[in-house]
């Protein structure tokens, strides 16, 4: 059989529909959008119409409110510095939580050495974050509040409405990072009461290298980059329009599609669990209920994730441990660890994200080899009994 994929969390394959989308511009429609000559103009117009998809989609109130980024991590950035550097002489204290990814909890600990101060709000061991915890972190000096809609790693998904309530009667700013989300769960900004929301194309079937931020109207901005008039001169250099083409594209589909596909995959991902608890010494991680449909993390006690994960890419079956932004590191799980496991528990940690293109039988052929290398790998182990 051939590689079966279950890692849509680090990243997606691109959707016919989203390249058949793509590529006319780039070729016939090659043109810089901000050149007056026709092929620019018709750029532009690709540019514009995915604009105003992607605004509609998200339930914003105007076009101008979304900015094309090259991706999740630089829309976290700018959101976090932005409002950061914009909103410095009323506050420099921001909140997030333990749990975030990197791209917004290294980006707001760097601002501790410009005299920002940061408060990092724990999460219960199932990787929720109170809100009444948030309510109690709230100063007068708090100027944004960054909340991930639902986490990367065990897909807890967390109470972003209440949250955004709380801090927008504070009368600070709330940016939430969805990166995770789009496609998975309703991203209507209103509903959601955010003034920022990122979200990232290759997450959604979309194409890597292009993402976006919604900025609500009136919130002020501090550029990261500089040099040109571009996004209302909030984000400098040539759109990349082939790729925000088909982030819209993608994210028309996704939302079109989302709630017959996060049924089925809800199915799998149960189906998943239930068979997996059946190994002795494991965990689930993450909240059962409050959970992205495909998301299944577990920690198998007594063996490393690593092993796990060379094991399974040798049954041809692609899962991760983690995050693919640390996939690099021999560090445990940030997330696990904040959730109270031990490092050892959370070394041994497998995380597995269903798709578009998994089976119930991808989830059979799944359950039948993982017992047999969890046991393998045990029996090497020292620190099995």
């Amino acid at each position: 059989m051939g590689q079966i994929y279950m890692d849509h969390a680090a990243t997606t394959a691109v959707r016919r529909e989203v390249a058949e989308a793509m590529k006319p511009f780039f070729t016939s429609k090659f043109g810089n959008s901000s050149s007056v000559y026709d092929l620019g103009r018709e750029a532009r117009r690709g540019l514009d119409q995915a604009r105003d998809k992607i605004f509609k989609l998200l339930g914003a109130e105007r076009a101008e409110e979304i900015i094309f980024t090259s991706g999740g991590s630089e829309a976290n950035n700018l959101a976090i510095k932005g409002v950061a550097w914009a909103y410095a002489n009323k506050g420099k204290h921001i909140i997030t939580s333990s749990i975030e990814h990197p791209a917004v909890l290294d980006t707001a600990n760097w601002l501790t050495q410009f005299g920002f101060e940061l408060t990092v709000l724990p999460v219960d061991e199932y990787g929720l974050v109170d809100s009444q915890k948030v309510a109690s972190a709230l100063r007068p000096d708090t100027i944004l509040v960054s909340i991930m809609h639902a986490n990367n790693e065990i897909g807890t998904i967390q109470p972003i409405s209440e949250i955004g309530k709380i801090v927008r009667q504070h009368g600070a700013l709330f940016h939430t990072d969805a990166v995770q989300t789009a496609g998975s769960l309703d991203l209507d900004v209103d509903e959601l009461n955010v003034d920022l929301l990122s979200i990232s194309a290759h997450k959604f079937y979309g194409p890597k290298g292009v993402g976006a931020l919604y900025v609500r109207r009136g919130v002020r901005l501090e550029p990261l980059i500089h040099g040109g008039a571009q996004e209302k001169r909030r984000r400098a250099g040539t759109e990349n329009v082939a790729g925000i083409v088909g982030m819209a594209t993608a994210l028309e589909l996704a939302q079109t599609e989302r709630k017959v596909e996060s049924a089925r995959l809800t199915k799998l991902r149960d189906k998943l669990i239930k068979g997996l608890q059946i190994i002795p010494d494991t965990k689930v991680n993450g909240d059962l209920e409050n959970r992205l449909s495909n998301n299944v993390n577990v920690c198998f006690k007594y063996i490393e994730g690593e092993s796990l994960l060379l094991n399974l890419d040798l049954k041809g079956i692609a899962a991760s441990s983690g995050s693919a932004c640390t996939s690099g590191s021999l560090d445990p799980s940030h997330v696990l660890l904040a959730m109270g496991l031990s490092h050892e528990i959370a070394h041994g940690s497998l995380r597995l994200t269903l798709g578009r293109e998994n089976t119930e039988a991808d989830v059979d052929y799944l359950l039948e080899v993982v017992p047999e290398i969890v046991e393998r790998l045990r029996a090497m182990s020292p620190l099995y009994q």
